[in-house]
């Protein structure tokens, strides 16, 4: 296994695991860019599979700042898609989002509904689908997107200014401080625990047709975000108090998957039920964040 990353937003630590994994000795980490051609070919030669995760994955960083997002997102994918062609690799499973719909009002999102981005995120991710169809179609790629909806699970950095909902609600429960809400809590999204993420890459690199075909990857069944509160309160132990803000350019209204295909490509099946998947990250956040109370 070798892994690519120049951790501009990700933690060499969270490689500790694989490094002291039994098999070791097949590990091989090197920091790159997926903006350099050479990085690429250099992580590609010698694999079978590509599973294409490296991204700016941000909505609010992207509107701040379209051009970056394109350069890592669009051309940085074409480069992985032309070094994995070069190199002979059998397939690449890219990593796309739910993000692309935007804020069609029909739930739930099915792969053939008229993508409709709002953010330079969303439409980055759609390009790369397109780059993807395109690389497989024509240029003989075997490749795959999946449609991650709300990925959360441990190890997500809740510090980051971009920082992802699950995370910033949990560490602001365990520290005692007021949970922010952007938009009136309402909001609906598809959370879907990241071991079913990691199966269903796992099952697209030798499952499906990898004609750039898309396929949703989610739970099936949404949650708002003051039901989320609720339910990690209650996990917790702690009444949520939150704070109201104002809400973000470039955000969805509601998300919800029709995960039906995937099922029938990968035989996809999401594993984690919501509530299980938040304990879970309440455990590990639980013993990686000092208590309010100084650990009494």
């Amino acid at each position: 296994m070798r892994v690519l990353d120049n951790l501009s937003t990700g933690r060499d630590e969270n490689l500790d695991a694989v490094r002291t994994a039994s098999d070791r000795n097949r590990f091989e980490y090197f920091e790159g860019d997926i903006r350099s051609p050479e990085d690429c070919r250099r992580a590609c030669l010698g694999v079978d599979y590509v599973i294409h995760e490296a991204a700016l994955a941000s909505v609010v960083r992207s509107v701040r700042d379209p051009s970056e997002s394109a350069a890592v997102n669009v051309a940085g994918t074409v480069n992985i898609f032309a070094s994995a062609r070069e190199k002979g690799v059998r397939r690449v499973v890219l990593a796309s989002s739910s993000s692309v719909y935007g804020d069609a009002p029909t739930l739930p999102k099915r792969e053939d509904m008229e993508p409709r981005p709002l953010s330079p995120y969303a439409a980055s991710k759609l390009a790369c689908e397109e780059f993807g169809r395109v690389f497989a179609c024509t240029l003989g790629v075997p490749i795959v997107s999946l449609r991650y909806f709300n990925v959360f699970g441990p190890r997500q950095d809740p510090n980051s200014e971009y920082a992802a909902v699950i995370p910033r609600f949990v560490t602001a429960l365990l520290t005692g401080r007021r949970p922010v809400v952007y938009g009136d809590g309402a909001r609906t999204r598809d959370f879907t625990y990241v071991d079913d993420v990691v199966q269903a890459n796992l099952d697209a690199c030798t499952r499906g047709e990898g004609r750039g075909e898309v396929l949703n990857i989610a739970c099936g069944t949404r949650h708002s975000l003051d039901a989320l509160l609720t339910a990690l309160g209650r996990i917790v132990g702690r009444s949520p108090d939150p704070e109201y803000a104002d809400e973000r350019p470039g955000d969805v209204r509601d998300s919800m998957a029709d995960i039906a295909r995937a099922h029938e490509a990968l035989g996809y099946e999401p594993r984690v039920s919501f509530e299980d998947g938040l304990r879970r990250t309440v455990e590990y956040f639980r013993s990686a964040t000092p208590r309010s109370d100084g650990g009494r």
